[in-house]
């Protein structure tokens, strides 16, 4: 049985094809699409099963939530999109900041993730410390992504190959270095790297390589690394979970 999403107006549908549109050009212009893809992901991974509460729900416009430690930088997003934001007062931020992770995805070269709008916006920003820390191992990558969101191993390890994209910021992270090569393509040479190694200049986070001594996780980065088809596709299955946490449920 699939989901059943809210029903929205073709003037919004309208917009949501323009803004993506919009989306593509600025993302193009400011190479921004590792941030806008944070953005996305970390306004939906503080969703909490049990409690029903955080989620991609527009909240990261509020500084209370940017102030959260694992969000450092996200301002940034914010102020970059805004301008656009302001030429679609329809669409929801809820919408919109999801709308940005998909865009960033497609732009870099990445698989298209199906995107349903219909989110609306929640006033109350979610309690600090439910995105997952970089420092810690399989156990807590579990905690949060399965425990709490409701997301499978096979989710874990695909969503990590976004890290595909980006680097980390010293003054954000603590961290400092692109995880790839070439950190504005979406491909599989996260995989790669993680299979060959650390070398010089390039980046491998506690939890990246927590991913490698794990029975379930190992055998998804080896397959993975091997088809980047195949990462592509749960990919796609997995930042769609991870978008629509807490909207539309089956």
């Amino acid at each position: 049985m699939g989901k059943s999403y809210p029903t929205v107006n073709e003037e919004y549908k309208k917009a949501v094809e323009k803004c993506k549109r919009k989306l593509r050009g600025l993302i193009a212009e400011k190479n921004c699409a590792p941030l806008m893809l944070r953005i996305a992901w970390h306004s939906a991974g503080t969703y909490d099963v049990k409690t029903k509460t955080g989620g991609p729900f527009g909240t990261m416009k509020h500084a209370a939530e940017l102030s959260h430690g694992a969000n450092n930088g996200l301002d940034i997003a914010v102020r970059l999109l805004q301008p656009i934001k302001d030429q679609f007062p329809i669409i929801t931020y809820a919408d919109f900041y999801q709308l940005a992770g998909v865009v960033a995805v497609e732009i870099t070269g990445g698989p298209e993730v199906p995107f349903h709008p219909g989110r609306e916006d929640k006033p109350q920003p979610p309690p600090e410390g439910r995105l997952p820390d970089a420092t810690k191992g399989c156990d807590h990558l579990r905690q949060v992504f399965s425990v709490q969101m409701g997301l499978s191993d096979k989710d874990i390890v695909a969503l990590s190959g976004g890290h595909t994209l980006g680097r980390c910021h010293k003054e954000r992270s603590g961290f400092e270095g692109a995880w790839t090569p070439n950190p504005l393509i979406f491909d599989n040479s996260y995989f790669k790297e993680l299979l060959s190694g650390e070398k010089e200049g390039l980046l491998q986070l506690p939890s990246d390589k927590a991913l490698l001594c794990d029975p379930a996780f190992r055998p998804l980065v080896e397959k993975y690394a091997a088809n980047e088809d195949a990462f592509f596709e749960d990919y796609a299955e997995a930042h769609l979970k991870l978008s629509e946490l807490g909207f539309a449920e089956a």
